[in-house]
């Protein structure tokens, strides 16, 4: 099952898994490879997705000329480059300019193959893949067969010791096989959109290069091997070749001459001499003034600019500003374990009227326009709007907006919970108190230095303050503290009633770690310090955060009130997209209602360009067919 990604909306995704790219659109992936480069995920939904392209490759006429550098900034440097390693998303897109994963999702929302295309016709219980003809590793490992990507699964990615970026997307697959440039995937279920998911993601990977490792079940020796850190073994897969990666200060390459994406038949005709840059580099510069005076003064092509500086940098004739939408959320998370809560006894945050009432008390349009600079969108259920799984919007509660906005309608909610409460909370006047008499007082953490969540945190705990007469002590924390000691724990697994029935944690994570009584070492209220993976493009993956209270991720200790897994295994059985739809679509109503994360905003990534850049669209899919990216001079423009 796919996994999660945790978004630190000015840091950028801390990721699980390797899956850096799941997310096209991402603030750190996007500045760097604009997108991310060859690769990335893009809603299932069509040209009518998001914002529609924008200077695009469509609109160039004639065949451009090589030249000149494609230079970007980033502020994250790399840990390491080794892609079967990697899980940081400004490295997997310093990795994708010399090494292109094995697709991609283009403009239209459609399966794009790179290395192999892949199909299926029962239904998705078997999958075949079909490598490109004409694959070449570097000296001396030859051509890019089957064997390739089916010797690296099964003796790395399904091991026990390798560890491995991709371990445990394969382990109950059967792969095998089937010719020199074809092999087949059983799953134990069928997924209809497992490409969708990005667990067939692969890098191709030289099986002479890694067979010693194995041969050996040497980890660290894999971990640290020059040929893969360096990317040497590349060949003609990717569009430059990386000459020098300087620890700590970025990454440089040339052109490849010799790249197969020259040779396809798929694709616009813009991809027959591609690349058009004669090199390319990315440099880390941690400093946002530094990489915005970059930007301003032509020495980066690409540089992700904050909300406050949009409008100042969309009036500069030196820089072309793009707005791409994206995924991740902005949520106020809300503790139901035994550690949240800490006004007094009990905890209303398990009640569904009382985080309704919590999401009816935070503005969404002043939240937006004021902090956000209009440059956002509300955030109501665990899809962002132009994804093609959004429901009817008939049937979806706006909270937080309109006549579901303010203090009436959020008391009348809180007031529901009190009355379910086995403890005396009460209004007293204009305050909410405690069977104490004290007015109750909560936490809510977000990222220091971070002056985007600062504000938000701030706005959250005067909402709450004027709507639902609760105090709000706001806390700033350094988001690997917050995950090691408030968000995640030790696994413990355990025994409780929901919903009338018994449920067991049989497979706890430390990012549920059991019932609600299995508690962090930090207790805490609200947290504005992560946001998460909304998956528009395959809306099961979401089934990792609701398919029940133990599923792999429920760090809230959230009990779903519907029959989320019921809804989920029949989304999962869906024999078409519109059975799919329909089941995914009473998924999202209910989580609508049940806001298991009070849902705030989707904010968008802000990117500025060099203007004689061609390529870039204002689409969630920006960045799909960056091989053909361009300057304007020699095309006739």
């Amino acid at each position: 099952m796919s996994r999660w990604i945790e978004y630190d909306h000015e840091a950028g995704p801390r990721l699980n898994r390797r899956r850096w790219l799941s997310m096209l659109g991402v603030g750190v992936a996007c500045g760097v490879a604009g997108c991310s480069g060859n690769g990335g995920d893009t809603p299932a939904n069509g040209s009518d997705s998001a914002g529609g392209g924008v200077r695009g490759l469509d609109e160039v006429e004639g065949q451009p000329t090589v030249s000149g550098s494609y230079d970007a900034v980033t502020a994250s440097s790399f840990s390491t480059l080794n892609p079967l390693y990697n899980t940081e998303s400004s490295a997997g897109s310093a990795i994708g300019r010399a090494l292109d994963l094995g697709y991609t999702f283009d403009a239209d929302g459609e399966y794009f193959p790179l290395l192999y295309d892949m199909s299926t016709d029962d239904g998705g219980s078997v999958w075949v893949f079909d490598v490109r003809e004409g694959l070449a590793f570097g000296d001396p490992y030859g051509t890019v067969d089957a064997e390739s990507f089916v010797y690296q699964i099964e003796t790395l990615h399904q091991s026990d010791w390798a560890s491995t970026a991709s371990s445990g997307e394969w382990g109950e697959i059967n792969v095998e096989a089937t010719g020199e440039l074809q092999f087949q995937a059983e799953l134990p279920e069928p997924q209809l959109l497992w490409p969708e998911s990005f667990d067939p993601l692969e890098y191709p990977i030289p099986r002479a290069l890694i067979e010693p490792y194995v041969d050996g079940e040497d980890v660290e020796g894999l971990r640290q091997d020059d040929e893969l850190l360096e990317l040497s073994f590349a060949g003609n897969l990717g569009a430059f070749v990386l000459e020098e990666w300087n620890r700590g200060s970025g990454t440089e390459y040339t052109r490849n001459d010799d790249y197969y994406l020259q040779d396809i038949e798929e694709g616009p005709d813009i991809f027959s001499n591609a690349p058009y840059f004669e090199g390319a580099s990315i440099s880390v510069i941690e400093e946002q003034a530094s990489r915005l005076g970059a930007l301003e003064t032509g020495e980066a092509d690409t540089a992700g600019v904050p909300p406050e500086r949009f409008e100042e940098f969309d009036r500069k004739e030196a820089v072309s500003m793009r707005r791409i939408p994206q995924p991740f959320n902005r949520i106020l998370s809300v503790n139901m374990r035994d550690n949240g809560w800490s006004a007094g006894p009990g905890n209303l945050f398990r009640h569904v009227e009382f985080r309704q009432a919590i999401a009816t008390a935070i503005g969404k349009d002043d939240l937006i326009e004021g902090i956000y600079r209009g440059l956002a969108e509300p955030h109501y259920t665990w899809q962002p709007e132009w994804s093609q799984w959004y429901p009817s919007s008939e049937e979806i509660p706006f909270f937080g907006t309109g006549e579901r906005y303010g203090s009436e309608p959020a008391r009348e909610l809180a007031s529901g919970a009190l009355d379910r409460s086995a403890h005396d909370y009460r209004f007293d006047g204009d305050r909410l108190v405690t069977p104490d008499d004290e007015q109750v007082t909560l936490d809510v953490y977000h990222s220091v230095g971070q002056e985007t969540s600062q504000l938000i945190a701030e706005y959250v705990a005067g909402e709450l303050d004027a709507n639902l007469g609760i105090d709000v002590v706001v806390e700033a924390i350094d988001p690997t503290r917050f995950d090691g000691s408030y968000w995640t724990t030790a696994p413990e697994g355990g025994t409780d009633t929901v919903g009338g029935e018994s449920v067991t944690w049989e497979r706890p994570t430390p990012q549920n770690p059991g019932p609600r009584s299995v508690t962090s070492e930090e207790a805490w209220d609200m947290s504005l310090v992560y946001g998460l993976n909304t998956y528009p493009r395959n809306p099961l993956t979401n089934r990792a955060f609701f398919d029940g209270a133990n599923a792999s991720y429920n760090p809230v200790g959230y009990y779903p009130a519907f029959d989320a897994r019921g809804l989920f295994d029949r989304a999962a059985s869906a024999t078409s997209e519109s059975e799919l739809a329909d089941a995914m679509a009473e998924v999202f109503v209910n989580l609508a209602e049940e806001q298991p994360y009070v849902m705030l905003t989707f904010g968008e990534d802000l990117l500025g360009y060099n203007p004689d850049l061609r390529g870039p669209i204002e689409d969630f899919s920006n960045g799909w067919d960056f091989p053909g990216w361009h300057f304007a001079e020699g095309t006739g423009e």
